[in-house]
């Protein structure tokens, strides 16, 4: 165990909301040794973006971009900060983050809390170069025209993120779901092929477990139509499966972790049935292995991330599940990550 991992033991013992801030403290202060050097199997491309490998960190960890330095030597090949609204607001009241350690599951209902764009541009300004940064969008509690503030992130962020992903599915802002309608979803997405007109960044949409086959077609369909650069499958689930034991299984909000596994492992399914090759696919939701991370990239998704797995088994993770899909990868005669993409398909 290393001492990042026992750190992760440590921080394990606090209030979930607390040991989430001396985190993103630590990593921001700790003079953290340069990741070696990704097993060349593991590069990759995605959506024009060249990867060291094909493990991401979600968004949500570092919401306000403050921990980039720290997040950057952990051996991500890509790191999401995030989801930033054009105004800061302070979220939902709290509790509104809880642990559900029997279950390695988490619930949150954070409500987007964030310092806003500008201080969140100021961050990117200084952001590292050494790896792929991309910025989650959401739109703030009282807008009324969702869409706008979408807009509004993508024109300012433009030159400071890599790639950015229009979030559509948290369960946390009311009415923000509705977006993934398909009127609502031409319209953001109208306006948002508009508005970066000339940018050369990538723009990925964040959808949410709880859909059916033909509603996931139809986002796919929507994403191709408006030439969004792919899709990440998926967000957290209102649904609460039977199995979870944990005290905190009724709190209201998203459920991420392992028993998110399963309804993202699906909707995942979904998507790359109705993508046929013709859109790249990130997969997230109850990765927790290299196994799993495997069993995904087969299933059709060009990268993953995680975040929840992170709680619960610390930053020394990230190195577990590559050199595991490394060896998987090899052990089954592929040359490239790409080549495995939708091979159990």
């Amino acid at each position: 165990m290393g001492m990042t991992d026992i750190g992760a033991a440590i921080l394990r013992g606090l209030d979930p909301e607390v040991a989430h801030r001396l985190a993103l403290q630590a990593l921001r202060a700790a003079p953290l040794p340069a990741p070696r050097p990704d097993d060349p199997v593991l590069r990759t491309r995605l959506a024009g973006l060249d990867l060291p490998n094909p493990v991401g960190l979600a968004a949500g960890l570092d919401k306000n971009g403050e921990a980039l330095h720290g997040l950057a030597r952990l051996g991500f090949g890509f790191i999401e900060c995030g989801s930033v609204t054009p105004l800061p607001q302070p979220g939902n009241p709290k509790p509104r983050l809880f642990r559900l350690t029997e279950d390695r599951a988490v619930i949150n209902r954070m409500g987007f809390n964030n310092a806003g764009l500008e201080a969140f541009a100021a961050r990117l300004a200084d952001r590292p170069r050494s790896i792929v940064v991309g910025a989650n969008l959401g739109a703030n509690k009282d807008t009324e025209d969702k869409a706008a503030d979408y807009v509004a992130g993508l024109r300012r962020l433009k030159g400071l993120a890599d790639y950015v992903t229009v979030n559509v599915s948290s369960p946390n802002t009311p009415g923000l779901r509705a977006l993934q309608g398909r009127a609502a979803l031409d319209d953001l997405l109208g306006r948002l092929a508009e508005a970066r007109t000339g940018d050369p960044a990538p723009v990925f949409l964040k959808v949410a477990p709880d859909l059916t086959p033909d509603e996931i077609a139809m986002i796919v369909e929507a994403a191709i139509a408006h030439g969004i650069d792919a899709l990440i499958v998926s967000n957290t689930t209102l649904d609460r499966p039977e199995t979870l034991r944990s005290k905190d299984r009724g709190e209201a909000g998203g459920l991420s972790g392992a028993p998110l596994k399963a309804r993202a492992r699906a909707a995942l399914t979904s998507a790359a049935e109705a993508a046929s090759g013709r859109l790249p696919l990130i997969a997230v939701g109850g990765i927790d292995s290299g196994e799993e991370a495997y069993a995904r990239i087969r299933a059709g998704a060009s990268a993953v991330q995680i975040y929840s797995a992170l709680v619960f088994d610390g930053p020394g993770l990230v190195g577990r599940i590559k050199r595991d899909l490394a060896a998987r990868l090899r052990a089954d005669g592929f040359s490239s990550v790409s080549d495995a993409v939708g091979s159990a398909r």
